[in-house]
């Protein structure tokens, strides 16, 4: 069994969850046994964010100012349920709808829907955004297939100060789809990690080899090959991301290298000099670069590049102050 600090497998979720309470009480409070919320509910559209555990700090360290009002967890890689969704959004709901955002998996979009379903019919208007910025799960075609994974960071950023700004839930739906509908990722694995309490990790690598394009949950990816160094990795994924996306030169952009768990700052950093380089080199303007360790896999080695479209009007969203406990923007 892989080594963990804890006490006991099923206890891992609510234990975090009172650990990360008791040191941010400025900006967060506990709502029920799964849900995470502001101290200080606002007048305005309510977002809510949410999905399994284990990809901390995402979803739940991203509540705070500007950014999402309310977050439920689920156990390890399991969605959180209906009941607990409907909870926290009765929390934060102020007579101006909620805004569900969340990754495209199968589990999140059935109990979400539910739960909209239960507040729709209580007269609360819910409207959803599905994040799908993992090129390598679908193709072009087939967009809806594609399951959320880094992006979620940056459309949460521009969703919540959508809901912020003074807009109605119509308009900041409008924007926050707009921002996911402008954002690409992709990733690599180098190895897999172990859910509290099983004996095998969720995939094996050898100790040469990676895998382009696998998922934050352990799906199987696009392409296993020989290790390679940080620029080959670098140069793959952004010639990926660009087919995909059609960011062209003239284009500004903001992106984010994520770390999937294990892969340390030093390693992040390495991968974002070639990017910034790569970019460079093809008239991309790179409005703002972001490096750190944002969606996990529990402790998977590996990182992810995400490159988000700006126009105006979402680099105005994306330039507004927030404050949360693991992301801030000044």
């Amino acid at each position: 069994m892989a080594k963990k600090i804890i006490n006991q497998p099923d206890q891992c979720v609510s234990e975090a969850m009172e650990g990360f309470l008791a040191a941010n009480r400025e900006y967060v409070q506990v709502e029920g046994a799964s849900a995470i919320r502001v101290r200080e509910v606002r007048e305005k559209p309510a977002m809510i964010v949410g999905g399994g555990s284990g990809h901390e700090p995402m979803f739940g360290y991203f509540v705070g100012e500007n950014l999402a009002d309310a977050s439920v967890a689920g156990s390890v890689f399991t969605s959180p349920d209906p009941g607990s969704i409907l909870q926290a959004a009765q929390a934060v709901e102020r007579g101006k709808g909620l805004l569900f955002v969340y990754g495209n998996y199968s589990g999140d979009n059935m109990n979400f829907d539910m739960a909209a379903e239960m507040l729709g019919d209580m007269g609360v208007t819910v409207r959803t955004v599905r994040v799908w910025d993992d090129v390598a799960s679908a193709s072009k075609e087939n967009y809806q297939d594609r399951r959320g994974i880094a992006g979620n960071v940056l459309v949460i950023k521009i969703a919540g100060a959508a809901c912020a700004s003074g807009l109605d839930l119509e308009e900041a739906y409008r924007v926050a789809c707009k921002a996911r509908d402008n954002v690409f990722s992709i990733g690599v694995g180098l190895s897999g990690a172990t859910i509290p309490g099983e004996e095998q990790p969720i995939f094996t690598l050898s100790d040469d080899e990676m895998e382009y394009g696998l998922g934050i949950h352990g799906e199987p990816g696009v392409r296993r090959v020989k290790l390679q160094s940080a620029d080959e990795i670098a140069e793959e994924l952004v010639d990926k991301l660009l087919a995909d996306s059609g960011i062209q030169t003239g284009d500004v952009v903001c992106t984010l290298v994520n770390s999937l768990g294990a892969t340390t700052l030093l390693e992040l950093y390495i991968i974002n000099r070639r990017l910034a380089q790569l970019l460079q080199e093809r008239g991309i303007h790179v409005h703002d670069m972001d490096v750190g360790t944002y969606v996990t896999s529990l402790e998977m080695a590996g990182a992810s590049i995400t490159l988000m479209k700006l126009d105006d009007e979402l680099r105005g969203y994306y330039d507004m102050p927030c404050r949360s406990p693991y992301y801030k923007k000044n």
